[in-house]
């Protein structure tokens, strides 16, 4: 039978090939951001789908090794009893790989007193008897033995991505045996990684021969008085272990399994577990790789055929003008500097249209552009805000916004990632759109085909919001999407079209600083071991420290010891050194320097820097900033002070106003925790740290030292991050005993504190998510999770989201409320920029004290919490003169 007509059986070792993966990529180059490491499941992954895209098997199935012991450990306890301990890192990742096996189809089979190849055995026969071409991926050489005309080995020369093909003449003219006879070969020679000794003296070569004269170990037993030599004597010597070995060595072919072979056939990866696995694991790019496994009878959604698209010509623009909504649109632009729309796609759901905005006159342009801004028409878009600014190139300032997919999915699930319209609509409705989104650099062509693809992407976005309304109001959102979120989406619009003016002269200035600072602080670095090296290469750093200098090793990596900046500032804690502090200081001035650089890149013509705000990237719902980022500019520091002084007043207005939250996060804790305590000290107007430390420590509140009230507030704030006695021990440099007594003292005192961060964790578990005070549920499914590391991260995560994005929801309210009230009033000042718990407002001539007021009354209307929301308002020509 030709094999390309024949079934395809693969079988893989799962432990064996998830172990070569494990070496085979760093394991500090591959982790979760919360620190769970991910290199053997993607090593393993990604060879799974470079298997599956070249074999294309109709069945298969991954066989694991159980814990505990098997058959051949109770014949001999000490089977396989010289290997190395398993790395703490690798055993976590193992149900990690059955996590990625259980979405991508595959089988995964075990069973307890066998080892896996003796699983693979047994399915090999039984798909050899089926009639299927067989393919068995193993780092084991024992699977040789199950080679034949049908059944191949895949054997990996190097990591997990080079396997070499063992067919039954590879087998010979590699070993000189038979696949049959390999068994009896590894039994004289003997086995290293099994810890089964073979007899000295005796190698491949040797052994091979003597298989060939007496046809197999059973005629070299019994013919051993005849074999010459000392290789004979030393045969005779060793009878006993030889055939130990061989019984060892033989795998289970008739073993009763706990799915039959037709179970094992392969029928497509599910879409929305593949998404929701590489959301948890942080795969980006393989993502990509995993999704051709997906097929439409595994996707949970069935795509309706697409709309038929009507492209727009003479005439009926009045068709689309004509509508009074609901309806989706989508963008066909860029968004950037350079920003720009070419053609848009409009949907209701049974029709769907594509208007090239290349090729209308005038007159079409003015009907549109009166549509586009009529905000009685309710729109749905994917990613809103980007669709409003290539519309706004064209000087349509897009009103109406109703919807946004892009922001709904985030709500959904705010730990998946990749929010772009290809992943959600493959996530969501198993398609994929044949257009691009706003901000897309396409090459379409300003022609019918642009329209016609805007047209059908628009009725993919209808589709999905429906599905996705369902879903937020199934998870009780509803109100937060529409009533902060999507009325959020253009306050920001604006927000970036608006941008901060900078002083280029004062930003070169600071960069000039940064470099000088980082020159001088190499010099000392220098200095301090009378020569210069690289300060950048972690190798020539790992030399200096720990055997020029003989500092003590940091945590070990594959290169040798880390040299990372977090490692660093606890060596130089614990064993200071003048290399290390230069270093530290020549790290810093650097990171700087690199802060001001994106920052004066990414000033434009105007004399301004347009940061991008987004609400689908920090899982808090947090806002967050890109191009540049100015939430990495230090806000603690005298250096990240004088960079807020290059942002100033723009022309044409008086001056800047800021305004942000006093100790937001703990006035949410006191809130949500009830604790009188906490309760009292905010409602009294006292400094809450002295409060407290005066509660934690036994004294009064005016003999509560600098340092008290420094400890105080560091174990306040890191409660509600979910911090560890141990983590707080290394945060203030403290034996962790002392950092739990005074975490004990804190919740003796502070009893619904302790209450409050108890039942978040088991609420969160009993529900799979925890909610702010505006409702935005977090889902956390490692709360549950058997998988110990997992399942501690979900634990402080769910200490934090409520927390956290309480804090993000007030703010978002506060913003909507100030941008209100300035329109209410007809003023014409306007929010530039939100960063932490920061407002930021270019005040226009005269209008100083009206939004002064403003912020201050929506800041505090935004929550109605038990403690009162504290205020700082402040007022200058540049941003930090404004701070307070």
């Amino acid at each position: 039978m030709n094999d390309s007509s024949r079934p395809t059986l693969l079988l893989i070792d799962g432990f064996s090939m998830a172990f070569r993966a494990f070496f085979a990529l760093p394991v500090e180059n591959f982790a979760t951001s919360t620190g769970v490491p991910t290199n053997a499941v993607y090593g393993f992954a990604s060879m799974l789908a470079t298997l599956m895209k070249e074999h294309a098997p109709t069945h298969a199935a991954v066989a694991f090794d159980l814990p505990g012991g098997t058959f051949r450990t109770e014949r001999l306890p000490s089977y396989k009893g010289t290997r190395d301990a398993t790395p703490p890192e690798f055993e976590p990742q193992v149900p990690l790989i059955r996590e990625v096996l259980d979405a991508l189809g595959v089988a995964a089979v075990d069973k307890e007193r066998y080892e896996a190849d003796d699983l693979l055995a047994t399915y090999a026969r039984l798909g050899r008897e089926a009639g299927m071409r067989v393919l068995v991926v193993s780092g084991d050489r024992d699977t040789i033995q199950l080679v034949t005309e049908d059944v191949t080995l895949l054997y990996p020369r190097k990591g997990v991505s080079d396997l070499v093909r063992f067919t039954p003449d590879a087998v010979v003219e590699k070993y000189g045996v038979r696949s049959d006879q390999y068994p009896d070969l590894a039994a004289l020679v003997g086995e290293t990684s099994d810890n089964l000794p073979g007899v000295p003296g005796v190698g491949p070569k040797t052994a091979a021969k003597w298989i060939g004269v007496y046809g197999g170990l059973e005629g070299i037993l019994d013919n051993a008085e005849d074999v010459p030599g000392k290789a004979g004597q030393s045969l005779r010597d060793h009878v006993d272990q030889v055939r130990l070995n061989r019984e060892l060595n033989h795998l289970v072919t008739d073993l009763e399994v706990p799915l039959t072979v037709e179970d094992l056939e392969y029928r497509g990866a599910d879409a929305v577990a593949v998404h929701q696995v590489c959301d948890a694991l942080q795969f980006r790019t393989l993502r990509e790789r995993l999704l051709p496994l997906v097929t439409s009878d595994s996707a949970e959604h069935v795509p309706e055929e697409p709309d038929e698209v009507e492209v727009v010509t003479d005439g009926a623009l009045a068709a689309v003008t004509a509508l009074s909504g609901p309806v989706s649109l989508h963008v066909e632009g860029r968004t950037g500097a350079d920003a720009d729309a070419w053609a848009i796609g409009v949907s209701t759901g049974d029709q769907a249209w594509g208007i090239d905005l290349t090729a209308l006159s005038a007159a079409e342009e003015t009907s549109l552009r009166a549509w586009l801004e009529d905000d009685a028409v309710a729109k749905t878009l994917h990613g809103a805000k980007d669709g409003w600014h290539a519309l706004m190139a064209r000087g349509i300032d897009l009103a109406g916004i109703t919807g946004d997919t892009q922001v709904g999915a985030f709500l959904v699930n705010a730990d998946q990632r990749g929010f772009d319209l290809a992943s959600v609509l493959q996530r969501y409705l198993g398609v994929t759109a044949t257009g691009g989104t706003a901000g897309d650099e396409l090459d379409l062509g300003l022609d019918a085909s642009a329209a016609h693809a805007a047209g059908s992407t628009a009725a993919h976005v209808g589709r999905l919001a429906a599905e996705l309304d369902a879903e937020i109001e199934r998870r009780g959102m509803t109100s937060l999407y529409r009533e902060v979120e999507i009325p959020l989406i253009g306050v920001l619009a604006r927000m970036e079209h608006a941008g901060i003016a900078v002083d280029r002269e004062r930003l070169g200035e600071r960069a000039d600083g940064a470099r000088a600072r980082a020159d001088l602080a190499a010099a000392q670095a220098y200095e301090a071991i009378g020569g210069e090296v690289n300060l950048g290469s972690p190798k020539q750093l790992q030399e200096v420290l720990f055997e020029r200098l003989g500092m003590p090793k940091t945590k070990k990596i594959k290169t040798g010891y880390s040299t990372d900046a977090s490692s660093l500032a606890d060596l130089q804690a614990k064993s200071p050194h003048p290399f290390l502090e230069a270093l530290l200081a020549h790290r810093d001035a650097a990171k700087l320097g690199q802060i001001i650089e994106t920052l004066a890149q990414a000033v434009r013509e105007d004399g301004r820097i347009h940061t991008t705000f987004s609400q689908v990237v920090a899982s808090t719902g947090r806002l967050s900033s890109k191009d540049p980022n100015l939430q990495n500019i230090p806000i603690r520091t005298e250096e990240g002070h004088r960079i807020r002084e290059a942002f100033v007043v723009g022309k044409g207005y008086e001056t800047l106003v800021t305004a942000d939250y006093s100790q937001i996060e703990m006035r949410i804790m006191a809130h949500l925790s009830g604790d009188e305590g906490l309760i009292e000290a905010f409602r009294a107007g006292e400094d809450l740290h002295r409060f407290v430390g005066a509660r934690v420590f036994g004294v009064d509140p005016d003999d509560v030292t600098p340092e008290m009230r420094s400890k105080v507030k560091a174990m306040s704030y890191g409660l509600a991050y979910g911090l560890s006695s141990f983590g707080l021990a290394r945060q203030l440099s403290v034996p962790v005993g002392e950092a739990q007594a005074m975490m004990d003292d804190y919740f003796a005192r502070f009893g619904g504190v302790r209450d409050y961060l108890r039942t978040v964790v088991d609420q969160a578990r009993e529900v799979g998510y925890t909610e702010t005070i505006l409702g935005r549920r977090r889902y956390i499914p490692d709360l549950t999770s058997t998988n110990r590391q997992r399942r501690d991260i979900a634990e402080r995560v769910a200490l934090n989201a409520p927390i956290q994005g309480s804090a993000a929801d007030l703010i978002k309210k506060a913003m909507l409320g100030v941008d209100v009230a300035l329109r209410d009033q007809g003023l014409a000042s306007r929010q530039l920029l939100q960063v932490h718990d920061e407002l930021v407002v270019e005040v226009a001539a005269g209008e100083q004290d009206a939004v002064e007021t403003i912020l201050t009354e929506q800041m505090h209307a935004a929550g109605d919490l038990s403690v009162p929301l504290d205020v700082n308002v402040g007022k200058g020509s540049d941003w930090r003169a404004a701070g307070h």
